[in-house]
């Protein structure tokens, strides 16, 4: 695999008027969200969804050459549960084209005003209709609780659905502005990660949270139109509701970390130290920690 081929760091004057403008760059500053322009065709979004098929069915381009200790990984015996699959760009070359769209790296690169940005990691999704699925319902929580031993405080996330979708499909909602709260205090359990807590727990610690910033918990769901995307900074608090439609709601997360991003050796209290999945995946650095600038696992989207 060559993760960079596709990539040439440019963009067509139609795609360059897809990017956000100052104005829309303030606004996700401010409220710690953006929703896109349409920056896929139907034709990119139809084939996610036919390789979504195809890799739920068992094809695979490769597979990871270790298993992580923490790896999402939905298989055909786990039932009619909310589908995960990690390393998708990996392990499937035709969504990893399309993941690598320099247009998204661009976009990503404008909303945190960085010179570079790299993937981080990809989830596709399933969310099946069953509203009464407790899977279904993702609780509130950010994604930099999950990512401590990352340097950067300006990686992001795009969710990425495959067709419109709405609240009736459980579409991902935003904690207004709440990238920008100061947490209450340490906690090691905070680099534990919400499928390994107890919902109620993140539920309140999000309301302590708003209380002691003195905030209002604003929830503003993403209707997402075909084509387009959302993106939230890695301190924005979110979730997503049960899919109360006739369909299942698919889509990809596409973790993404600026250039200057690095691991980091971060401990909780009783000494253990927190890692994360590209930890016995990725190269080695000079110094002999994780590389998570490896092309393999975290392949450069754009760089201006």
């Amino acid at each position: 695999m060559n993760p960079e081929e596709p990539n040439r760091f440019e963009l067509t004057d139609a795609e360059r008027a897809l990017l956000p403008t100052d104005t829309e760059i303030d606004h996700y500053l401010e409220h710690g969200w953006y929703l896109s322009k349409k920056l896929l065709t139907d034709e990119e979004t139809q084939v996610l969804v036919d390789a979504g098929e195809r890799f739920y069915a068992g094809h695979r381009d490769r597979t990871l050459p270790a298993r992580p200790p923490k790896l999402a990984y939905w298989e055909p015996s786990a039932g009619s549960v909310q589908r995960h699959n990690d390393y998708i760009h990996y392990e499937d070359d035709t969504i990893g084209r399309v993941l690598r769209k320099p247009l998204i790296g661009a976009v990503a690169a404008r909303l945190a005003e960085a010179e570079e940005i790299r993937l981080f990691q990809s989830t596709l999704i399933l969310k099946p209709p069953l509203p009464e699925e407790q899977s279904n319902v993702v609780p509130w929580h950010f994604d930099k609780h999950y990512w401590a031993n990352c340097t950067s405080e300006n990686m992001l996330t795009a969710f990425i659905p495959f067709h419109d979708c709405d609240e009736q499909l459980g579409t991902i909602t935003m904690v207004d502005g709440s990238h920008r709260w100061k947490e209450t205090s340490a906690n090691d359990h905070t680099s534990l990660h919400f499928a390994e807590r107890d919902p109620s727990q993140l539920d309140a610690m999000l309301e302590e949270n708003a209380a002691f910033n003195n905030a209002e918990v604003r929830k503003v769901p993403m209707n997402i139109p075909r084509g387009h995307m959302s993106f939230h900074h890695c301190r924005t608090y979110h979730g997503s509701g049960a899919n109360r439609a006739d369909r299942p709601r698919r889509a990809v997360s596409l973790h993404l970390q600026d250039g200057a991003n690095r691991y980091q050796d971060f401990r909780r209290s009783d000494g253990s130290s927190v890692s994360y999945n590209h930890d016995v995946l990725v190269r080695r650095d000079a110094a002999g920690r994780p590389d998570y600038a490896d092309p393999e696992y975290c392949p450069v989207l754009w760089r201006s």
